[in-house]
């Protein structure tokens, strides 16, 4: 029974960086970007085809982001620059996006079982649980510190700006279409690499590992926000861990419905009302004020 917590805490920390992304796109930028769906896919799609083609999980990250942080871009694009609405761009780029990954992948699901990843790449613990939550700990660590550092500098503080007041960032002269298109492609690139650590945790990439994925980082997020407002907590470092804890308990959760009996053919059905309860209680709460 620990083992099958440990398992969710883990593939919580693996999902906190989608949550991550989706914090950025959200609650920044005020954009619900469903690309999300298609990026998370992209990242386990990239990874499956670099690690067995040879190439060391370190070096095949890299990629990923790039790739992931492409997808956002071209959502950034058709938003901007065709005056598309932001919801609709994602979904016509989460849609490309499916076949794209199809095509890439060669078949619907592809196994990682006898590939190098990054949680067989190293050995700091005998215990295999030990040891993945061990490395994705540092992974998660690294994006959080990464993301909270660009948040802080002149041009984080700017993407900020655009997000709360794009009428006043466009008099002081700043390039809001710019700002909102590397915002997402921020954020996508965290979605990718999401992918990248799920696909490599469950051993195995599929066509259609993303899909409703959003939901999960949306009730993430949801829940972070929840605690952030309580206490209104300023600190970007300890928002972002908020995030990912958020994650935690959103997969804790999901993790103790099982254990419940509950037919896991249900579990979107879970995520969903799961989700409706957290927007529900902050709204009714939000009013009561």
């Amino acid at each position: 029974m620990f083992d099958f917590y440990i398992t969710a805490l883990i593939l919580g920390l693996c999902l906190s960086a989608m949550a991550t992304g989706i914090f950025i796109s959200m609650k920044i930028f005020h954009i619900p970007d469903i690309t999300t769906d298609g990026s998370y896919t992209l990242g386990a799609v990239v990874t499956a085809i670099c690690i067995t083609k040879g190439w060391h999980p370190l070096v095949a990250l890299p990629v990923v982001m790039l790739i992931g942080a492409f997808a956002g871009t071209i959502t950034g694009l058709i938003h901007t620059k065709l005056k598309i609405d932001a919801l609709l761009s994602g979904i016509l780029v989460m849609t490309a996006l499916y076949s794209i990954n199809l095509t890439l992948l060669g078949r619907s699901n592809v196994p990682l079982l006898n590939v190098k990843t990054i949680f067989n790449s190293f050995s700091f613990f005998i215990n295999e649980n030990y040891q993945q939550l061990f490395i994705i700990l540092i992974l998660v660590l690294m994006i959080v510190f990464s993301i909270a550092y660009i948040l802080k500098t002149d041009f984080g503080l700017s993407m900020r700006a655009v997000g709360d007041s794009p009428s006043m960032t466009k008099a002081l002269g700043i390039n809001n279409d710019a700002m909102k298109i590397t915002g997402l492609a921020i954020a996508n690139s965290l979605t990718a690499t999401s992918g990248y650590l799920v696909a490599q945790y469950q051993n195995y990439t599929d066509i259609n590992m993303g899909i409703g994925i959003v939901i999960t980082g949306l009730g993430s997020v949801l829940i972070a926000d929840t605690i952030i407002a309580r206490f209104s907590i300023q600190n970007v470092i300890l928002q972002l861990a908020i995030v990912a804890m958020g994650c935690i308990i959103f997969q804790q959760v999901l993790a103790f419905a099982l254990t419940l009996g509950i037919d896991p053919k249900l579990l979107k059905l879970i995520t969903a009302v799961f989700v409706l309860s957290i927007v529900s209680l902050t709204r009714l709460s939000s009013l009561r004020k």
